[in-house]
């Protein structure tokens, strides 16, 4: 069997996430480029009420981090959109952990169809700009829940010489509408045709239609595992081309 070429890629997302996507990429043959243009800042110090609550749910493994470390409380059930986020859960010390192995959907009707196991409201502690409403699609199937803002993700702009070498890489990973503004922000004025930009969902390759770049593509599902088997694919599908 032929290996697959080694590529370089630039990976996008916030830390401590493009640290671990790094060391999957390498575990690919790939070499990681790591360069994030969005920055987590917590907007909270205070000690959530949790009094109450009847589970947990988590978007991302950014809010588990986050959350976690504004409380002890451990107890509670914890429903996680996917498997990354799921690891964070159990990685802070969560003992029951769910993973919906979706999206935000998914999640709600994962929580949806245990409800009868816990008693009390969902708290959804999450970003400023969640990923979905995730307590409107909970109160559509009757779910009681409530999100609580405790981070934000802001955006920022690598050095110059970063950015060119960053823009030399075979492919970007996207993994939000925020990044994907972002980077468009950047490409004004500048042009990178040979960079692909591999995207989480197609709301993230919106942003960047105008974009001088190469093709944009996004996973058929919004997972990490989906988005990295996108690499080593020289053309996409028309289905899973961006507009």
């Amino acid at each position: 069997m032929t290996a697959s070429p080694r590529r370089l890629i630039w990976i996008t997302r916030a830390e401590p996430g493009a640290a671990a996507t790094a060391i999957r990429l390498r575990a690919l043959g790939h070499i990681p480029l790591v360069l994030p243009l969005l920055e987590v800042r917590p907007i909270t110090e205070a000690a959530p009420d949790l009094q109450g609550v009847g589970a947990l749910a988590f978007t991302s493994a950014n809010g588990v981090r986050v959350f976690a470390g504004l409380t002890q409380v451990r107890a509670l059930p914890v429903f996680a959109v996917g498997a990354a986020c799921a690891q964070a859960a159990r990685a802070a010390g969560f003992r029951q952990v769910l993973s919906a192995d979706g999206d935000v959907a998914a999640l709600a009707a994962g929580i949806a169809s245990r409800a009868e196991e816990f008693r009390g409201p969902v708290l959804h502690p999450a970003a400023t700009e969640p990923a979905g409403d995730l307590a409107g699609a909970l109160a559509r199937v009757g779910v009681t829940a409530r999100t609580l803002p405790i981070y934000e993700t802001v955006p920022v702009a690598p050095p110059p010489a970063a950015l060119e070498r960053a823009l030399s890489a075979e492919a970007a990973l996207i993994y939000s509408p925020k990044a994907a503004r972002q980077l468009a922000l950047l490409m004004r004025g500048r042009e990178a045709p040979d960079l692909r930009a591999l995207c989480l969902s197609k709301a993230v390759a919106r942003p960047l239609a105008r974009a001088r770049i190469g093709p944009r593509t996004f996973a058929p599902v919004p997972l990490e595992s989906a988005l990295l088997n996108l690499i080593d694919r020289t053309s996409a599908p028309a289905a899973a081309a961006a507009p």
